[in-house]
């Protein structure tokens, strides 16, 4: 049986774990209120995007550009990948990994990675990296993503991608999220058949329909990919305040199931200590 002495050690170590713990937990919660206030302000501009889009496919008469195939053809892709810079947040960064490596099976693959999570992961499997970014997790700006579109863009107009995908996680509720593959490249037009705008049939397109995608479809790809780290944001610090949750509360187990320990080590120290009184002065006697 452990010492006294080898429990208190124990305690003291336990608790302050718990209450690291406890404040990551608290630190986690704050920027979760504020990284939803962010995300819900950046739907509305994608949605509004989305509608311009489809109301110059139907004023054209249907999507016929480079950017738009209902298939993908070709085998070398471009895969963004978005994780976290830090660990401490359960299973988030080893499920958008997974399914980015999902993705990534019987295809040539170049990749873009936003956090060192993704970063070390792909390392270990002896990927192909184009562009690298930590830091940026929790910090990131619009200016980020709209550098990730511009490469993004500039390698499938040079060919040197088929495709480009886009693997995030999805934010559900506060303690449930789900990683999620996307296609940006060539877009889906389907993607936008069902996006109702306000526009109308009289809208005429200068110098033409096709010059006007060329400027809005990378706007759109920017907006796609802020969105996707701004939801990424949010479903890492949920993730994160759940774990801390869960350790703060397993950490409290572990202090009563310890200070019980004690107080029986304690109490049996204390018997030894009374039987061996009683037994020196019966000996006297």
């Amino acid at each position: 049986m452990a010492s006294m002495r080898d429990i208190k050690r124990r305690i003291k170590s336990v608790n302050s774990t718990r209450q690291i713990t406890k404040a990551m937990n608290l630190v986690a919660s704050s920027k979760l209120a504020k990284a939803k206030k962010r995300m819900e302000g950046t739907k509305p501009f994608a949605e509004e995007t989305k509608k311009v889009i489809a109301e110059i496919a139907e004023a054209a008469g249907g999507l016929k550009h480079p950017m738009f195939s209902h298939e993908c053809k070709g085998n070398k892709a471009l895969v963004i990948v978005i994780t976290g810079d830090k660990g401490l947040c359960g299973g988030y960064n080893s499920a958008v990994c997974k399914e980015a490596l999902e993705l990534c099976e019987g295809k040539e693959t170049k990749l873009i990675t936003v956090g060192s999570k993704g970063r070390d992961f792909f390392k270990r499997r002896e990927f192909e990296f184009d562009t690298v970014l930590t830091g940026i997790s929790e910090r990131f700006e619009y200016s980020d993503a709209s550098n990730i579109g511009q490469r993004a863009l500039h390698l499938f107009k040079e060919g040197e991608v088929d495709g480009v995908y886009l693997v995030y996680t999805r934010f559900i509720s506060t303690l449930s999220s789900q990683p999620k593959a996307i296609r940006l490249l060539p877009a889906d037009p389907s993607e936008f058949e069902n996006s109702k705008g306000g526009g109308s049939a009289l809208t005429l397109y200068e110098p033409s329909e096709e010059e006007v995608l060329d400027y809005v479809v990378p706007h759109y790809i920017n907006t796609v990919i802020y969105g996707a780290l701004v939801e990424s944001s949010v479903c890492e610090l949920g993730a994160r305040m759940t774990a801390m949750d869960a350790a703060t509360d397993n950490a409290e187990e572990m202090l009563e199931s310890l200070s019980l320990m004690y107080n029986r080590v304690r109490q049996s120290a204390i018997t030894n200590e009374i039987t061996e009184i009683v037994s020196g002065s019966n000996a006297l006697n």
